[in-house]
């Protein structure tokens, strides 16, 4: 009965979606007050119904209820129940109800923060995300559901994939999700703005906060996902470039440019259509990345042949959603202005260099992504495009856009002088080039990548350094306390954001270039050196787990005689699915990471091991968190505080100017 009530209520949130996504868009149209009103019940009435949806799939797998198809596609007695939640996600059905969920969430927050906004703009915000929620609703009912019986039902499920039994699943999927759908948000703004014709300053300052939350969350998401292939596969590595991985990495590019192109058309009223377009490109590329992880055209682009009425439906609604909105903008964009003239040396012409840098590097990656499938479909052959191709094509796009990172924020508004950014700039190229310069010789293994990455890094560094002590040098107060707290958190989470780039780049650097791995045969009480570290194999013994057997080895690690660590990595056999997983062991630390895999059972005791010492790998990750609290530090800005509040205090004219300098 539980499933059902879950079916019934994605058919009323259907329904509610249709009334959601028409009225209130054709009272806005007509300016009718009380069809406008209905997107607010109706956007949270929505949200309650899906939440029930969830609810009842997420007691199927709790109550182990293999009558459900999905549920015993993905499930197993034997899985621990916190794995059989995050099974909820773990397949096509389930991660598209999750998409849809979180859609609601973000609605739901729409109709909280949003008492402030004109009510035909947010009429049109919320018709435009309940349209995107009928396709995804019509899509689950139609050829997804999530909630279809298997009768008679299954006795035991056959369990979920064992790669995806792990912490990671419980937080990473949600949390890239949130990321995902939440450039919807910024999506719906940029077509209401254009509906309304209404593609203004103030259009731009209510999207920001939303579109950086959006950002975040994708950064946070990115980051856990690399993280847990880094522990989990027993590669050692952190990114691939793998399909999967781009899928979610181009909106996090184009969402990244649409950040920094809101805050352009926010101060000064520039960028308005290019703005919009990042919008449309950030959400589009969140639709493409979703289907194309879930739908299986990764698997095989054959995927279609075998699905066709998914297939099918996902084409149609790709076109529909981003073929409309590009109609809509060519129609609607060219009516708007382009916003007031500027300098190519000016902070407007280094902040578009910066985005259109970034939109080429996000169209090397689309390009290497979709090409190898689109060969595929056409029967042309197979090929891979693999690191050597994004390496050498994605790393000479970014270096000029994290050069620029450095230049943008100390140049001025519509016009810069070359003598004067020159001066003001020397002191901190100067300390970075002779650092990147004699710190890899220092450190025994100087090359030109190496020295290029840390030149970048501490460049970014050292000229956010001359940034606020030139803005602490115009800020009145007595005291450094004083002056550092009257400096507004937007600048602060810009600071935190580009230093997050910084700490990023030096993790990739350092293990790029450092980095030193090892596969050897090793017998019971044998040793294996790696850098200044000595591993001892005192064998293995066999552990059962809830749902699998393994071989646990132990490892004693020392350093000069003395044990650092002990690690135990694992050999894990799953008998439900006849997998077998391996589980890396790792002892992280700030400056480094020790890591061991078990490979195969030789001989008499022997096992092929794989031992890393990856220099510096947790700054990779660390970076993107600091990215995400810079990110947290912007939008907590006290404009946007003030923005969502229903009535906003009388601020004098003359403040207002003083703020909108200092910003």
């Amino acid at each position: 009965m539980i499933p059902e009530i879950g079916h019934f209520a994605l058919i009323l949130a259907l329904c509610v979606a249709l009334v959601q996504g028409i009225l209130p868009i054709y009272g806005a149209a007509v300016g009718n007050s009380g069809l406008m009103a209905v997107a607010k019940p109706a956007a949270r009435t929505q949200f309650l119904l899906v939440l029930t949806a969830f609810g009842c799939l997420a007691y199927a797998f709790a109550d182990k209820d293999f009558s459900v198809l999905y549920v015993a596609a993905t499930s197993n007695s034997q899985l621990p129940l916190h794995y059989r939640l995050a099974a909820i996600w773990g397949a096509h059905e389930g991660s598209l109800l999750l998409w849809t969920f979180i859609l609601t969430i973000w609605m739901f927050a729409v109709t909280l923060f949003s008492s402030h906004l004109p009510e035909a703009t947010r009429s049109r915000i919320l018709g435009v995300m309940g349209l995107v929620s009928v396709g995804f609703l019509l899509f689950m009912l139609s050829v997804s559901n999530p909630f279809e019986r298997l009768i008679p039902a299954a006795p035991d499920g056959r369990d979920l994939n064992p790669l995806l039994q792990d912490p990671g699943m419980v937080i990473h999927p949600p949390m890239l999700y949130m990321g995902y759908v939440g450039f919807s948000v910024a999506f719906a703004f940029a077509i209401a703005a254009l509906l309304g014709g209404n593609l203004d300053a103030a259009w731009a300052r209510w999207s920001r906060p939303w579109t950086t939350v959006a950002w975040c969350f994708l950064t946070v998401g990115i980051a856990m996902g690399s993280g847990w292939a880094y522990y989990e596969l027993g590669w050692g590595g952190w990114w691939f470039w793998d399909p999967v991985e781009n899928a979610s990495f181009m909106p996090w590019l184009a969402g990244t440019a649409l950040v920094h192109s809101l805050a352009v058309t926010d101060k000064r009223g520039g960028f308005k259509v290019w703005t919009v377009l990042l919008a449309i490109m950030a959400f589009s590329l969140s639709l493409l990345g979703t289907f194309l992880v879930r739908s299986g055209v990764l698997t095989s682009v054959h995927a279609f042949a075998t699905d066709p009425k998914r297939g099918l439906f996902i084409l149609v609604f790709l076109a529909i959603v981003i073929g409309g909105s590009l109609a809509l903008y060519a129609w609607r964009a060219p009516k708007v202005g382009l916003g007031g003239s500027f300098a190519m040396l000016s902070r407007e012409g280094m902040l578009l260099a910066n985005n259109v840098l970034l939109v080429a590097a996000m169209g090397s990656v689309l390009l290497g992504t979709l090409y190898p499938l689109f060969l595929d479909a056409l029967d042309l052959g197979k090929i891979s495009v693999g690191p050597p191709y994004f390496d050498s094509v994605f790393v000479p796009l970014m270096v000029p856009a994290i050069f620029l990172m450095g230049i943008g924020p100390l140049a001025q508004w519509k016009k810069a002088s070359v003598p004067d950014l020159a001066k003001r700039l020397k002191w901190a190229f100067g300390v970075s080039l002779v650092s990147a310069l004699t710190l890899p010789i220092v450190l025994g293994n100087w090359t030109p990548l190496l020295s290029l990455g840390l030149l970048l890094a501490i460049w970014i560094v050292t000229t956010s350094a001359v940034g606020l002590r030139e803005r602490l040098a115009h800020v009145n107060g007595n005291s450094l306390v004083e002056r550092l707290a009257s400096v507004p958190r937007s600048y602060w989470g810009m600071l935190v954001a580009h230093c997050g780039i910084a700490v990023f780049i030096v993790g990739v650097t350092m293990v790029k270039g450092f980095e030193t791995e090892k596969d050897v045969r090793m017998n019971v009480g044998e040793t294996a050196t790696i850098g200044d570290y000595m591993f001892r194999f005192d064998g293995t013994q066999d552990v059962v787990g809830p749902n699998y057997t393994a071989a646990r080895g132990t490892f004693h690690v020392s350093r000069d005689g003395r044990e650092t660590t002990v690690l135990y990595p694992e050999k894990r056999r799953y008998p439900v699915q006849n997998q077998i997983m391996t589980e890396a062991a790792i002892d992280p630390g700030l400056l480094r990471d020790l890591y061991v895999s078990l490979g195969e059972p030789i001989d008499d005791g022997a096992w092929s091991v794989r031992l890393y010492h990856k220099p510096f790998i947790d700054w990779i990750w660390g970076g993107c968190f600091i990215m995400a609290l810079g990110g947290a530090l912007a939008i907590s800005d006290r404009r946007y505080r003030l923005a969502w509040r229903k009535q906003e205090p009388a601020v004098p004219t003359p403040t207002r100017a003083a703020r909108r300098k200092v910003a």
